[in-house]
């Protein structure tokens, strides 16, 4: 199964100012990006923080949001509350015929699926900006290596690069 970290980043290395801020500082050619590459994947898994900044289910797309709080129910078809680990929720989507998924944060959700070397992509859009402190891409101390697959500038000093995680 193919699992793509999808995150964007300011220069510093920081995914956001703090856990509830709504990501609106990436442009929008990381937003095009970011839909493209979700919606051929099929499926979304993020942490209940990221979900609560966007504030309902993405469309077209299975969204999974790892949760502790066992409370929290959907209403929706395309929304699946989860307290499982991330290596139970890729072997139910492995069952269910998906292929590939995405990954898009926050950095706890990051660290579990990184921490069980499960991630195989990494796509981060550097965005010319700096927040100063924030949250980082992981939460937890992790040691990988990676192959840098592709560079491109995607908007006005935005950079696309895409690497493998070499297991």
């Amino acid at each position: 199964m193919e699992v793509i970290l999808l995150m964007a980043m300011t220069l510093d290395g920081k995914i956001a100012r703090d856990s509830l801020e709504f990501v609106d500082w990436t442009g929008k050619a990381d937003k095009q990006y970011f839909v493209r590459v979700t919606r051929e994947a099929g499926v979304v898994i993020m942490g209940s923080r990221t979900f609560d900044t966007i504030g309902k289910p993405l469309p077209g797309r299975k969204n999974i949001v790892m949760t502790r709080n066992k409370n929290r129910k959907s209403q929706a078809e395309n929304l699946v509350f989860t307290d499982q680990s991330a290596n139970e929720i890729i072997s139910d989507l492995k069952e269910e015929g998906f292929e590939k998924v995405t990954l898009i944060g926050g950095a706890i959700v990051n660290s579990l699926f990184a921490g069980e070397k499960l991630i195989t992509r990494i796509h981060v859009t550097l965005v010319p900006a700096l927040f100063g402190s924030g949250l980082s891409l992981f939460k937890e101390p992790l040691a990988a290596k990676l192959e840098l697959m592709e560079h491109r500038e995607i908007d006005k000093g935005h950079l696309l690069l895409i690497y493998r995680v070499i297991p």
